[in-house]
């Protein structure tokens, strides 16, 4: 399984790679049809407190690709909702793959 970074206007940050990659061990040890994973962190600037720190991430799979994206107070926040809705989609995805 491979994992991809990139940064848009946030320095790279080794806590936060490792703090992504244990929460995306879920859905690598799940879905063993998972092969990539592309994270995305950008900040914005918003007129709330609770918002700003997006996260997005891009699973490559069999099919159309999967994405979700999520922005809160801290990173860490982003990255745990962000695993959570792909791991609703996948779960929908494995439902409609067909064993032959």
């Amino acid at each position: 399984m491979e994992t991809v970074f990139e940064y848009h206007d946030v320095t790279a940050s080794d806590r936060l790679e490792t703090f992504t990659k244990k929460k995306l061990e879920r859905i690598f040890n799940r879905y063993e049809f998972v092969i990539r994973a592309d994270v995305f962190f950008k900040t914005e600037n918003t007129s709330s407190d609770e918002t700003g720190m997006k996260c997005g991430i891009r699973l490559s799979a069999p099919g159309p690709r999967l994405f979700a994206e999520s922005s809160n107070d801290t990173f860490e926040e982003s990255v745990a909702d962000v695993v959570d809705e792909l791991l609703r989609q996948l779960d929908k995805r494995k439902q409609k793959m067909k064993t032959y």
